[in-house]
């Protein structure tokens, strides 16, 4: 068992039993189900609108080299700096580069999967560098050093008193406060830092190739002043975020708010082609966009789980899975959680530490049935399980043990042989990781086939 799957083991059976934490989750996941139904109402036929979003980023991630030269070539052109990152490494070397270029103390940064991934913020603090979470759910992670719990929702497993509690004790506010006056609170702050700050990070929910240009949508206004209010914009994107055409918006804007949030259309929706530009007055002198790989073309590299990069971040799978609702976001021990997050982080980071996540699934196949693009989530899972064995990751304890079950499988007889105790004292054995958490598997003394055969003779 590697280190990252005895943790999981861990942390799920302690949470799995945490009944406050169910508690919570399935009141904010049953928020989520009941206005996703709006949402959709929208589309004239849903399935079909998921069905072309689908072949729209195969048609991206089919030819992503020239979809991503040709943003790069548009976007180049109004200034801005494109910077490709091999990985996450790169990716921060890069940043802090151009932080102390602009000397700059404090940063701020929208909502970013993509930098949570590469660890932004703790790279950033060790270089004296300051990073302040301005979407109000990762402030509050923040303040309470936790990363996102969920993709899209990163406190969704804190209630409202949670929240209060929490400010009082970092910023010194009345426990009593309402959500509203919380959120005020943290406006004000957000405030300040704008104005201090010297850099501007966001991410992109996606990168449109033929305008050369980075959409983001919100409901906070946050990522827009991020962009805007510093002298220096920087935006840290997966290389699979890129969209063919800024017409493909139309249809993908309103699937990510739908499957997102349940909303017809989120609040902000921004397209942002570059640094401010000689007859504009306002946005940032300098721009750079980093493109991250980070482990995106070993996935691109393998047909079957090419699927995966289709993925619009818009977190339906997690709140569909019935693992990740009795076991949470924070489990995983990875940015991205979920089902999705199970399918892609065995193949960003090493399958070998990281397989267990492709396990801890029911293969009950509702991420696949939720998904805004129609990944089969569920099918990309086996695929990883198939890998990992095709690889020798399996122990061998494992493979004789599933070896034996073939055998035993293919030969009724074997399979009457060892019917009742002998049988529940075999399966108990090669079942005890199942059997450590849950009752005992017991067996009859008669197979279904013996018990027929003797209905029939008795007859």
């Amino acid at each position: 068992m590697s280190e990252q799957s005895a943790t999981f083991m861990a942390k799920s059976t302690i949470k799995a039993a945490d009944r406050d934490h169910r508690q919570k989750i399935n009141f904010n996941i049953g928020k989520y189900n009941a206005v996703v139904p709006q949402g959709k109402s929208q589309f004239a036929d849903v399935h079909l609108a998921r069905e072309r979003a689908k072949n729209v980023k195969w048609k991206a991630i089919e030819t992503l080299d020239k979809q991503l030269e040709t943003f790069e070539a548009a976007i180049t052109k109004r200034g801005a700096k494109v910077i490709w990152a091999e990985n996450g490494a790169q990716a921060n070397e890069e940043i802090l580069k151009i932080c102390k270029e602009k000397n700059c103390r404090t940063l701020v940064k929208s909502k970013s999967m993509v930098t949570e991934e590469i660890h932004l913020n703790d790279f950033l603090e060790k270089n004296n560098i300051e990073s302040v979470e301005t979407d109000l759910g990762e402030y509050i992670q923040q303040l309470d050093d936790e990363p996102p719990y969920h993709i899209v929702t990163p406190a969704m497993h804190k209630s409202k008193e949670d929240v209060a509690k929490l400010f009082a004790e970092k910023l010194g506010t009345d426990p009593t406060l309402t959500p509203e006056q919380l959120t005020l609170v943290a406006r004000a702050k957000l405030r300040e830092k704008y104005v201090q700050a010297e850099v501007g990070i966001t991410g992109a929910n996606f990168i449109i190739a033929d305008i050369g240009g980075i959409a983001v949508t919100e409901n906070e206004g946050n990522g827009r002043l991020s962009c805007s209010m510093p002298k220096t914009h920087i935006v840290v994107v997966g290389i699979e975020k890129v969209i063919p055409s800024m017409s493909d918006l139309a249809l993908f804007w309103p699937l990510l708010a739908t499957y997102g949030t349940g909303q017809r259309i989120t609040v902000y929706n921004t397209i942002v082609t570059g640094p401010r530009q000689e007859t504009e007055n306002d946005g940032p002198e300098e721009m750079y966009v980093i493109l991250l790989d980070n482990g995106r073309t070993n996935i691109l590299a393998n047909e079957k789980t090419r699927e995966s990069l289709y993925c619009i971040r818009c977190g339906a799978c997690l709140n569909a899975c019935p693992v990740y609702k009795n076991i949470g976001g924070h489990t995983y021990n990875t940015a991205y959680s979920g089902p999705i997050g199970s399918v892609i982080t065995p193949q960003l980071k090493e399958m070998k530490e990281w397989k267990h996540l492709s396990y801890a699934s029911s293969l009950c196949g509702n991420c696949t049935e939720v998904c805004a693009v129609k990944i089969n989530l569920h099918e990309l899972l086996l695929e990883n399980r198939h890998e990992s064995v095709e690889e020798g990751d399996s122990v061998l304890a494992e493979r004789v043990a599933w070896k034996m079950w073939k055998q035993a499988m293919l030969r009724r007889s074997w399979m009457n042989m060892v019917n009742g105790n002998t049988k529940s004292w075999f399966i108990n054995k090669v079942a005890k990781p199942w059997t450590n958490h849950r009752g005992k598997l017991d067996f009859p003394k008669q197979s279904f086939n013996e018990q027929w055969k003797k209905k029939k003779h008795d007859a």
